[in-house]
C-alpha cells in the first residue's frame, strides 16, 4: 500500500510540473506577440481545399491575398473559386517597403509575367513595386525592391507539401505548395489584379 501512495505521489508530481511548463511556455508565448501562430487550422478556411480546381477552370480576375489569415482566395466575376493557405516573407507584419526587408507588399497589384524555370517550382511575378511604392521608397532615399511572386516550393524540395506553413519562410514572396501553384498557374492569366490586404 505504501509502494502504491509513493507511485501516485510522484505521478501526481510529474503531471503538475506539465502543466506547470505548458503554462509557463503559453505565457512566454504570448509576452512575445510576433511568435504567436494566429492562422486557422487547414480544414476551416479551405473552400473545397482537397479538390483539384478542374484544368478547364480559367479566367480568375482577381486574387485577393490576406497576410493575417495567410489566405489566398481566386475570385472569377465575384465567386469564389477557391481558397488556400500560403507562406509569407520572414517578417510577415507590415507592408514590404524597402529592398531586403523580407515583408510582402500590402496594396494592388497584377500579376505581369510568369516564370517557368527559376528556383522553385514554377512562379507568377507580381507587379511590385506600383508607382505609389517607388515615390515612398524614392522620398526616404532607399530601393523599394521587387521580384515578388506567388511560387512553389524550391527546386528537389516538393514532397515537403504543406509542412511548409508551419512557418513564414519567404524573402517577401508568396508561397503555396508546388499542386497548388500548378493550379493557379492554368487558372490566373497575365494582368489579373492581385489585392493584398493586411
Amino acid at each position: 500500500m505504501k509502494r502504491i501512495l509513493i507511485i501516485l505521489s510522484i505521478c501526481g508530481c510529474a503531471i503538475a510540473g506539465l502543466f506547470q511548463f505548458a503554462n509557463r511556455k503559453s505565457r512566454t508565448s504570448v509576452s512575445q506577440g510576433s511568435k504567436i501562430d494566429s492562422r486557422p487550422p487547414l480544414s476551416s478556411i479551405a473552400r473545397n481545399r482537397n479538390d483539384l480546381l478542374p484544368r478547364h477552370i480559367s479566367g480568375v480576375d482577381r486574387v485577393l491575398i490576406e497576410k493575417r489569415a495567410h489566405r489566398l482566395t481566386l475570385y472569377r466575376k465575384g465567386e469564389i473559386l477557391k481558397t488556400y493557405r500560403i507562406a509569407l516573407g520572414k517578417k510577415p507584419v507590415g507592408k514590404k517597403t524597402t529592398n531586403g526587408d523580407c515583408k510582402t507588399p500590402e496594396g494592388t497589384y497584377s500579376i505581369d509575367q510568369r516564370k517557368a524555370n527559376s528556383r522553385y517550382h514554377r512562379a507568377l511575378h507580381i507587379s511590385y513595386p506600383n508607382a505609389e511604392d517607388r515615390r515612398q521608397a524614392k522620398a526616404r532615399g532607399v530601393s523599394p525592391g521587387g521580384d515578388v511572386m506567388i511560387h512553389g516550393l524550391p527546386n528537389g524540395f516538393g514532397a515537403v507539401g504543406s509542412l511548409h506553413l508551419k512557418r513564414d519562410w519567404t524573402l517577401g514572396c508568396i508561397a503555396m505548395t508546388n499542386e497548388e501553384i500548378d493550379e493557379l498557374w492554368h487558372a490566373v492569366p497575365n494582368g489579373a489584379v492581385v489585392e493584398i490586404v493586411p
